[in-house]
């Protein structure tokens, strides 16, 4: 199978980039067997499929943000985009793909992004390889839409901060070597100034994980919560300066979006095309039911939700390649893609029928993970009154 990292994709030639991307997503689809290898077992028992993601990993696709220098593809926010969509579409395992983009977009954009020079040239090889799998930690139990109502401490001492609270919720806590922690640095201070991000080690001393959580969908990503407990972290590893915690999150969250919805449009398309070909081949009353307008006019709305979902992953990528803070985009995208995919996934199961609602055929599934698209990353109320707000409302 075509490892994608082997292929080069340096230098500025922009047409260069482009024509190397289609033999990238044709090496993506080869690995398909291998991402959907026993997804369904480890999906019903919530496990980790530790084989897909080395499949992940082997194909180059953990050092799809970081730097050609630190062992990366340094891919642009469009070549991103469609390498993600991709893999929503050839992979069924959804949980595997949301642990990469919560791979990527917690701990690798970070470091690169602000980390200085030290912790970088130490961390971001060994995340681009996956030799350390990343995590972010934001929620805490008090604290969910409202993150900066967090109550986790880094209170400097000497050399180092000492981080004392807790976090729950936290995708890849199980498997992770390196977590980027959000905490309060100045108690007296808001948002602005009175956080700051660690990259800490998950094996340092008064470091907790608790056990896994089990999940509604995304079963295979695991979850769980973190206790700290006057954890000793070196000054090195704070990410960027002192107080700007703040910057730093609204930057990973706004790549957080593009990842994970990207994986999603993938999916929906995946989900789309199955539909419609189960819609040509099922007979019932002596026709496929294709025929009908009931399952018709079913798909052609999926059609028109897709589309639309397309739509406005187009519109976010291009206002994020623009270099500006693409709010707007990014709001209406996360807002319209994760309200299709549910959408989508209630008329597949329904057009389907009892199979559809078996989990043997994999088609509830969506629905089971497209649901949490409505809750993370800021929830579908979030997102209206972002937009609202920027509307001057």
């Amino acid at each position: 199978m075509r490892t994608i990292r082997s292929l080069p994709l340096g230098g500025d030639d922009s047409q260069y980039r482009a024509d190397l991307m289609e033999p990238l997503l044709e090496g993506l689809a080869q690995w398909a067997p291998v991402l959907n290898q026993g997804w369904q077992e480890d999906d019903q028992v919530g496990a980790f499929g530790t084989n897909r993601w080395r499949a992940l990993v082997e194909a180059g696709l953990t050092g799809l943000v970081t730097s050609e220098e630190m062992g990366g593809l340094d891919l642009s926010v469009p070549e991103l985009s469609q390498v993600l969509e991709t893999l929503g579409y050839v992979c069924e395992d959804a949980g595997l793909g949301f642990s990469l983009a919560t791979h990527l977009c917690s701990t690798c954009l970070p470091v690169a992004k602000f980390g200085g020079d030290a912790i970088r040239e130490e961390l971001l090889p060994q995340l681009a390889q996956a030799q350390k799998v990343g995590a972010h930690a934001i929620t805490e139990p008090d604290s969910g839409s409202d993150a900066f109502a967090m109550k986790t401490t880094a209170t400097r001492d000497g050399d180092d901060y000492i981080l004392s609270g807790e976090k729950c919720y936290i995708s890849n806590a199980p498997i992770a070597d390196i977590c980027v922690i959000y905490a309060r640095t100045h108690p007296t201070k808001g948002a602005l100034g009175g956080f700051s991000a660690f990259a800490v080690d998950c094996d340092a001393k008064g470091f907790g994980i608790g056990k896994p959580r089990k999940k509604m969908g995304l079963r295979t990503a695991p979850m769980a919560d973190l206790y700290l407990d006057d954890v000793r972290v070196p000054a090195s590893r704070l990410i960027g300066r002192e107080g700007q915690g703040f910057s730093i999150l609204d930057y990973v969250m706004r790549w957080e979006i593009l990842c994970v919805f990207a994986l999603q449009v993938g999916e929906m398309r995946r989900q789309f095309d199955r539909s419609v070909a189960y819609a040509k081949d099922r007979k019932q009353f002596g026709a496929p039911i294709a025929s009908f307008q009931a399952i018709s006019h079913r798909i052609a709305d999926m059609h028109m939700r897709l589309q639309s979902a397309r739509s406005w992953l187009s519109r976010m990528v291009i206002a994020m390649q623009g270099g500006g803070q693409a709010s707007l985009e990014i709001a209406a995208a996360k807002l319209a893609i994760s309200e299709a995919h549910v959408a989508n996934s209630l008329d597949a199961i329904t057009l389907h029928g009892g199979a559809g609602y078996m989990s043997e055929t994999g088609i509830e599934s969506h629905l089971r993970n497209a649901m949490g698209g409505l809750i993370y990353s800021g929830s579908s109320d979030i997102q209206k009154n972002r937009i609202a707000a920027m509307l001057g409302l």
